[in-house]
């Protein structure tokens, strides 16, 4: 066959195959190249099958696809970051991980061909695909429009799109017809099977409306876009929908335990032994529960779901009072004793039966402060030195 002939007249081309391209090798070394390859791929089929002979030329198959591509590709002049469209693509060393092609759907063959990856939406493709990329990176929406679609799958009908998939507009349609028509159900548009892969994800609007968690069908920019959003807090519930507190007792339990950690707050950073001890940093994956009580990302709402945040939290917020009321003098010198009757422990405003004055952080009883028909001993206080202090001819 031209495959052994070839070895006889060329032996330049097989051996060595991992080595680098000489200067003397041109075109028509790949033309041969590739008649070698086909030839190879032949007799592969007409060998024994699992014959010692059929695996040796196996072998020398993926040495010629090697060589071959060393000679169209070659590796040196690939940069190792190439910027497009607010991608930030970094060639990847990786050579036995098979990965899907973001551009053209075909898997990448790492052993034999050259491939990147953003690192900022995880986009993956060929380095021959590269400029036909017309998706710019998702992360930069992210950062400009960090905001959740929050109706349920807001289909506007594949004759609006003018049934052509909404990301690269190439036909398609529901019977399949040239290119099957795939809903995504964040956005509610048509996509085609090259821009959605059928990949799955939990929908933010079906979880706030619905505290649903089931995940759904969604395009692959959707997928990219949801996975960079689902750490960040940008959702208030109580205005999206405060109902929601009235049927998932756990989000009532959570906004408890936030409430009580942000009260715990003003003790940690006046703190010595606490800033030593770093105990806010307990809290740095979700940053935003020493900031705020209402902001929730994707992920606390998953978290919430499985019952995984609530142990988490219940655990730190035992950490922390346990640091307050028993561990550190500091802390307990700023408690409080309750004004109204004068009696029991030392208070501290996150405690479940203790009230807090609105006006001037004073903390009593519960049973006390709303059983007392007079108003906050603290307060009256203020009020009388405020009225002991203006002149007597401005009284007048």
């Amino acid at each position: 066959p031209f495959y052994f002939l070839l070895i006889a007249t060329r032996p330049e081309l097989f051996n060595d195959h991992f080595s680098r391209p000489v200067g003397s090798l041109v075109a028509s070394d790949i033309e041969q190249l590739k008649l070698a390859i086909e030839e190879c791929k032949k007799l592969i089929l007409e060998l024994p099958e699992h014959s010692e002979r059929q695996k040796d030329t196996v072998v020398k198959l993926i040495h010629l696809r090697l060589k071959l591509q060393e000679l169209k590709d070659p590796e040196e002049d690939e940069p190792n970051l190439r910027i497009l469209l607010e991608h930030r693509f970094s060639k990847e060393k990786s050579k036995s991980v098979k990965q899907t092609c973001d551009k053209c759907s075909t898997i990448i063959w790492g052993l034999i061909q050259t491939w990147y990856t953003c690192t900022g939406c995880y986009y993956r493709c060929h380095s021959k695909c590269m400029n036909l990329i017309t998706k710019p990176c998702v992360r930069s929406k992210v950062s400009h429009q960090s905001e959740y679609e929050l109706s349920i799958c807001p289909e506007i009908g594949l004759d609006r799109q003018d049934y052509r998939c909404a990301e690269c507009r190439s036909p398609v349609s529901l019977r399949g017809v040239p290119s099957e028509a795939r809903q995504c159900d964040y956005t509610g548009q048509y996509y085609c099977s090259t821009c959605h892969w059928n990949d799955t994800a939990v929908i933010p609007a079906r979880v706030i409306h619905n505290w649903e968690f089931e995940p759904r069908k969604v395009c692959r920019s959707s997928m990219r876009y949801l996975t960079l959003m689902i750490p960040r807090p940008v959702l208030k519930l109580k205005e999206i929908n405060p109902l929601l507190f009235n049927f998932v007792e756990e989000l009532v339990e959570i906004r408890k335990l936030r409430q009580d950690i942000l009260l715990m707050k003003p003790y940690f950073i006046t703190c010595k032994e606490a800033m030593e001890a770093r105990l806010l940093l307990q809290l740095q994956d979700r940053q935003h529960f020493v900031e705020n009580d209402d902001m929730y990302s994707l992920q606390d709402l998953i978290d919430i779901s499985t019952g995984r945040l609530s142990c988490s939290l219940t655990e730190i917020h035992t950490t922390f009072a346990k640091h307050i009321k028993l561990d550190c003098e500091r802390c307990q010198a700023k408690g409080f004793v309750c004004e109204l009757c004068k009696e029991g422990d030392i208070l501290f405003p996150f405690d479940s039966h203790t009230s807090v004055c609105h006006d001037c952080s004073a903390v009593f009883h519960r049973d006390c402060y709303y059983d007392n028909s007079t108003t906050c001993p603290k307060c009256t206080r203020f009020t009388e030195r405020k009225q002991d202090d203006i002149p007597e001819e401005k009284k007048a």
